[in-house]
């Protein structure tokens, strides 16, 4: 009889479901985690760019998470890059990379990448990049005497590479170094006329006098030899002729590779990478063998996340009509978030 009486009490009691998981806050652009996500993705793309400058983070413009589960996210990131002074053969850490000032006439970058997050480890499934540098318009406006980007292909920038990398291996018999290409030429018309240019090279297995016998018979070290190198130059035109010029040879770099080397080097022309354009552009788009959908289905998503923003500003916007206590201060938008060097 208790033992009715105990099970109908028990019965009766009140049964205390637990209540569903609160959805985790939404992450802003500056959140610890998205910053993490973005310098991630910023090495990855530096790591598949086989052409020109290595990029730096500038902002994060928008950002999207999507929660598959314990440990495991899905985040789309909508980034803004900026060029460096480092050529993507330069060894030099990323974090002692200058980026190039405003009035040097600066190379944007823009990039969407999908990453993956599980128990802490990111890995990217897609990015989609693509970079373009300011207009002469805006430079010219702030700093009318700077010099602006010139075609790769120009014929003096073309001279101005051809007499520096002449200049180059004839005082320095011993190595013979070919052109891979050229990664930035600028000119200046006031007070001096000149032509600065930068431009990517390699050891060969010649001196430099084996290469003046036969030049056709000079070939790029071998991978597991390889010596990549840069150079600078500045040639004036007037009012008088002077040439300055410098190469840095790295020593070899073990996995480091250069998919298109320069085909005249004698004749100083740039490589079909580098024809009727000012600066390398930061084309990518891959996708990881693992990932399950192509970027192309994925990033319209990423796209869907600024009419979110937009939204949930708009929400915020209302929201500031509604009266608040004295000393009230709105938190800020989650995105975009700061600007590291500047805005183009």
């Amino acid at each position: 009889m208790k033992a009715l009486v105990a099970f109908i009490l028990l019965v009766q009691l009140p049964i205390h479901r637990a209540a569903p998981a609160a959805p985790p806050p939404p992450l802003g652009c500056d959140d610890p985690e998205i910053e993490a996500a973005a310098e991630f993705a910023v090495i990855y793309i530096n790591g598949h760019s086989h052409h020109g400058y290595r990029f730096a983070l500038n902002r994060i413009e928008q950002v999207r998470v999507l929660f598959q589960g314990p440990n495991n996210e899905i985040l789309f990131l909508e980034l803004d890059l900026l060029e460096t002074t480092c050529h993507i053969l330069n060894p030099t850490p990323l974090v002692n990379c200058s980026v190039r000032t405003f009035a040097e006439h600066a190379v944007e970058g823009d990039c969407d990448v999908k990453l993956q997050k599980v128990n802490g480890q990111f890995s990217v499934l897609a990015s989609k990049c693509h970079s373009h540098a300011d207009s002469a318009e805006d430079i010219r406006e702030v700093c009318p005497n700077c010099p602006l980007l010139a075609n790769l292909n120009d014929t003096d920038v073309l001279a101005a590479v051809s007499s520096a990398l002449n200049d180059y291996n004839s005082k320095n018999p011993d190595v013979y170094l070919m052109l891979l290409e050229i990664g930035r030429a600028v000119k200046q018309y006031h007070p001096v006329q000149m032509v600065s240019v930068e431009f990517a090279v390699a050891a060969t297995n010649c001196t430099s006098q084996q290469a003046k016998d036969n030049l056709a018979a000079c070939q790029l070290l071998p991978e597991d030899q390889s010596n990549f190198g840069f150079c600078t130059a500045k040639m004036v035109t007037e009012p008088s002729q002077d040439l300055i010029a410098e190469c840095q040879l790295y020593g070899h770099q073990p996995g480091v590779t250069y998919p298109h080397p320069g085909q005249d080097t004698s004749a100083g022309l740039v490589p079909s990478a580098g024809q009727g354009f000012t600066n390398h552009n930061l084309k990518i788009s891959h996708n990881n063998p693992v990932a399950s959908e192509s970027s192309s289905s994925e990033f319209p998503s990423l796209l869907s996340a600024k009419s979110v923003a937009k939204r949930a500003a708009a929400e915020v916007a209302q929201h500031d009509k509604v009266p608040h206590p004295v000393g009230f201060v709105p938190p800020p938008p989650l995105c975009p978030g700061k600007i590291r060097h500047f805005k183009i």
